[in-house]
């Protein structure tokens, strides 16, 4: 599990560039190549997320509501921060 939280941290990471540089870089700064960059990094972190969530379910250690709230916080930006009570009630990680 400490994987997946490590995947979570990056996707929300990753959709934060994307949102607070990378765009504003495109549309500001004329530089379109931050997104350029960005996007597939985001993209790739996200379906690599999404898997390991599919994954873990799929083995039995999520329960649909787990697994619904897990892939629910990657469309929202901090969503990443909000789900680590998952991760700690669950697992005991309360990094």
């Amino acid at each position: 599990m400490h994987r997946l939280r490590l995947a979570s941290w990056a996707e929300g990471a990753t959709l934060l560039l994307l949102l607070l540089v990378a765009v504003p870089l495109k549309r500001l700064a004329g530089w379109p190549e931050a997104v350029g960059v960005m996007g597939p990094l985001h993209g790739a972190a996200f379906l690599i997320y999404s898997l390991m969530v599919l994954q873990q379910a799929g083995a039995g250690r999520l329960s649909v509501r787990e697994t619904l709230m897990l892939l629910g916080a990657a469309f929202v930006p901090l969503g990443f921060l909000l789900v680590g009570k998952i991760f700690a009630r669950r697992w005991g990680d309360n990094r």
